[in-house]
């Protein structure tokens, strides 16, 4: 891959300082396949197409390499990292149980009300036409859970996480819209019962669901091919 600016898009960003921006700047290239597995990352091009120095990028870079996305080599640069279907499955299921056990917590100190308070909610989820405004009402609903779990602990696991879709899931994935609203139904069927075993099962099963619709969607894009022969190795 050549290491010109112009090789990248742009994507309507400019003056970008923030190496948080930066990251998900560069998941967002490896999304759309500008990255490829094993090829190296052109930190200098990334830094031109942002219009930022490098130490942003290499902000970004560290971050990566924690989430796994890429691997830093001594004096060789940062490689993409191989992306496989178990991996995206597991950071799914791994939500659920996140989410699941939040719901549970939730359900048990305030029993059915919860239910009945997120109802109103929920509704809103199920009539909502846009991505964004979906966005906005499931981060809402959930956010609502955790803090009904009042868990400081689960608080601190969710914000360790980060999304492996680089974006709004509900305009980038297809499914998933209709996937979220059905979930988040059942999910107040059952706290509305105070069952809180069922709540979180409902939870595991709706971003299960999910994860098998990203799965799709990447393999579609070609994400979890290996890299050609001629393209970079990620390991020493």
């Amino acid at each position: 891959m050549t290491d010109g600016a112009d090789a990248l898009p742009g994507q309507n960003l400019s003056r970008l300082t923030s190496g948080e921006q930066v990251r998900l700047y560069l998941r967002r290239l490896i999304f759309d396949g500008v990255l490829r597995q094993g090829q190296r990352v052109p930190q200098d091009a990334v830094a031109r197409a942002l219009g930022v120095s490098r130490i942003p990028v290499r902000e970004a870079l560290i971050a990566l390499e924690r989430e796994g996305w890429i691997t830093i080599i001594a004096h060789r640069g940062a490689f993409v990292n191989a992306l496989d279907e178990p991996s995206v499955r597991d950071h799914y299921e791994l939500y659920g149980l996140f989410y699941g056990f939040g719901a549970r917590r939730a359900v048990e100190r305030q029993g059915a009300e919860l239910g009945e308070r997120l109802a109103p909610l929920q509704k809103e989820i199920a009539a909502a036409g846009d991505a964004e405004a979906l966005q906005e009402l499931t981060a809402r609903f959930h956010g609502s859970v955790v803090e009904a779990a009042q868990s400081p602990r689960l608080r601190n696991m969710l914000k360790q996480m980060t999304g492996i879709v680089p974006g709004n899931v509900f305009e980038l994935v297809p499914g998933v819209p209709a996937a979220e609203k059905r979930g988040t139904a059942a999910i107040v069927r059952a706290m509305k019962k105070a069952d809180a075993q069922a709540a979180e099962r409902e939870y595991v099963t709706m971003l299960r669901g999910q994860g098998d619709l990203v799965v799709r969607l990447f393999r579609g894009r070609g994400m979890f091919e290996r890299p050609d022969a001629e393209a970079e190795p990620a390991s020493p």
